[in-house]
């Protein structure tokens, strides 16, 4: 999608701090981070959000957090970490490109919402 923010990311279109890449997987850090580790974990296939996950394309989302558990190592985040996923306005997704956000470095809260 021409249009996407994430898509035109990964085609190297706008500047990333790229951390992970392989043929499924794009990996940068977040511009706006919320824990001192922010990473955005994205399939390089344009896919909206979950709820647009079926049996064509769901097999992305696991590479993505194959893509996670290679971070977890290379970024040294033995002490635990969160992943995240928001889908839709309500859900707090603010870009159409679905994404998994890793959250690390830091204690975090048990609350969610």
């Amino acid at each position: 999608m021409t249009d996407c923010l994430f898509c035109r990311i990964i085609a190297g279109e706008i500047p990333s701090q790229c951390v992970y890449e392989d043929e499924h997987v794009f990996a940068f850090r977040d511009i706006a981070p919320q824990a001192p580790v922010h990473i955005l974990v994205v399939p390089k296939e344009h896919i909206t959000s979950s709820a647009d996950l079926d049996e064509s394309n769901s097999h992305l989302a696991g590479k993505c957090f194959e893509a996670i558990a290679k971070l977890v190592v290379s970024e040294d985040l033995t002490r635990g970490y969160r992943v995240v996923t928001n889908s839709g306005p309500d859900g707090g997704q603010t870009v159409l490109h679905l994404h998994f956000h890793l959250l690390a470095g830091k204690g975090l809260s048990e609350q969610l919402a």
